[in-house]
């Protein structure tokens, strides 16, 4: 019986728990190792330092449904299919869940789904899960549930009002999760609805007290410079970021408890960011890092040590680096790529610019390379009806080296004439390879020493 008990726990130390703590609407530089100086993610700033920081991580799609679509599949939107919200994941993609299933591990899923049929707001159907096999969760969240009353669905679709402060809730029945499964491999995907808004208020409401620490505290540059909602929101969403920061430390303390820190990979990131209404009416559906950039970090086998990595990531490659990293075959399906081979310190051929698809606010494309920001909108589309388009013309062109807070637009300039042809040519190609037709795309006419502002 002790050989027996000894194999057993062999067999589990050589194949990884895996643990997505997955945020809603959560900008990069709210932490401090993107120099955000309010000590507001201590957890998530050790967490990067000691394992593997994709300092530079994206979304390819800055929209709940869409990007939870990438994530769960390693494909881009109009890939799945799901280029806006309120389409459904189809019952034919195969997700992390399915993967992990067939590898043998316990799958769960708490929290917010947003991948269900239209006007489904709280329970899911099981052929609507994504594979999931145990499931509590709210297909979307925010509808469901307030600050401090927490109504998610179980197995059964009965509703289960959990206790105390919203992400309390959710870390607390994370750990229980986590607990009750320690002795067979899991893979456990978490996702919170903070630091998003509340939406029946358009407020963003932290536990009480903690919106007070951080009024008039340090506001990022591109919000200072451009107002939106700042004032009134960014104490409450920093106070929100704080809390999921400490529900980090709170599961990791349990991993470290339950034995299982050792042999547990934690993958922390966001499905997109927040601009605060400085870049159209609402807070994301856009080009800008306020939009796509995301804090992005992975502790556990394969990642501790791994430090801090430069080379652009998406979030389409989060799904193979999670199957890579526990051993599983990553299928041909998936358009993203493991990021286990950076970690290793093997570069070559990695892609110079991220993706990013724009849907609802507009039909939109756009690449970020590591200095620049290029992006195109197609005329006459409607975003939440049209899913890409055969021609685009050219909307914004940014210099990230000299203008890191996209505040003057190069568009349309005739001494970046040649960058801009460039980087059109890159975006088709992108586009061509993640599955849409090559498209027509027209620059903007010349215009010859008139930098223009982004007010304009």
């Amino acid at each position: 019986m002790e050989v027996f008990r000894s194999l057993s726990a062999r067999m589990r130390r050589a194949r990884p728990n895996v643990v997505v703590f997955f945020t809603d609407q959560q900008r990069w530089d709210t932490t401090g190792v993107h120099g955000n100086p309010l000590d507001i993610t201590p957890n998530f700033d050790r967490m990067a330092r000691s394992g593997t920081h994709l300092s530079c991580s994206f979304t390819s799609q800055p929209l709940c449904g869409p990007a939870r679509a990438c994530m769960q599949t390693g494909r881009y939107a109009t890939s799945t299919g799901c280029f806006r919200n309120r389409i459904p994941l189809p019952t034919s993609a195969k997700t992390l869940a399915h993967h992990f299933r067939e590898a043998g591990y316990a799958t769960g899923y708490i929290g917010k789904w947003h991948l269900a049929k239209v006007r489904t707001v709280g329970p899911v159907i099981p052929s609507q899960r994504g594979g999931y096999e145990d499931w509590l969760a709210s297909n979307v969240l925010e509808f469901t549930s307030e600050a401090y009353r927490t109504t998610l669905y179980d197995n059964h679709n009965n509703p289960v009002t959990l206790p105390g402060y919203r992400v309390d809730a959710l870390a607390d029945a994370a750990i229980r999760y986590v607990d009750a499964h320690k002795d067979r491999p899991f893979f456990l995907f978490l996702s919170f609805l903070e630091p998003h808004h509340q939406n029946q208020t358009d407020d963003y409401p932290a536990p009480e007290g903690y919106r007070e620490r951080y009024e008039g505290g340090w506001v990022p540059p591109d919000l200072a410079a451009l107002g939106g909602s700042t004032s009134q929101h960014i104490a409450g969403y920093y106070g929100m970021v704080k809390r999921l920061d400490e529900a980090l430390g709170w599961l990791s303390d349990a991993l470290r408890s339950l034995d299982l820190a050792d042999n547990t990979i934690v993958l922390f990131t966001s499905d997109h960011a927040c601009h605060f209404k400085t870049r159209n009416a609402e807070y994301k559906r856009s080009c800008h890092e306020a939009s796509i950039r995301v804090p992005t970090a992975l502790k556990g086998p394969g990642f501790d040590g791994g430090g801090r990595i430069e080379e652009l990531v998406s979030i389409v490659d989060l799904a193979p680096t999670l199957l890579d990293a526990a051993g599983i075959p990553v299928p041909q399906e998936m358009q993203g790529r493991s990021v286990l081979p950076l970690v290793r310190g093997e570069r070559d051929g990695w892609p110079e610019e991220v993706l990013v698809q724009i849907s609802e606010s507009q039909v939109g494309r756009a690449i970020r390379t590591a200095r620049w920001k290029y992006s195109v909108v197609a005329p006459g589309k409607n975003g939440r009806r049209n899913p890409g388009s055969s021609r685009y013309v050219e909307e914004y062109l940014y210099d990230l080296r000299s203008d890191p807070y996209e505040l003057v637009n190069l568009a349309g300039e005739d001494s970046y004439r040649e960058v801009a042809g460039d980087l059109r040519e890159r975006l088709v190609r992108r586009m061509s390879e993640a599955g849409e037709k090559e498209p027509t795309i027209t620059p903007v006419p010349q215009q010859s020493g008139q930098r223009r502002p982004f007010r304009e």
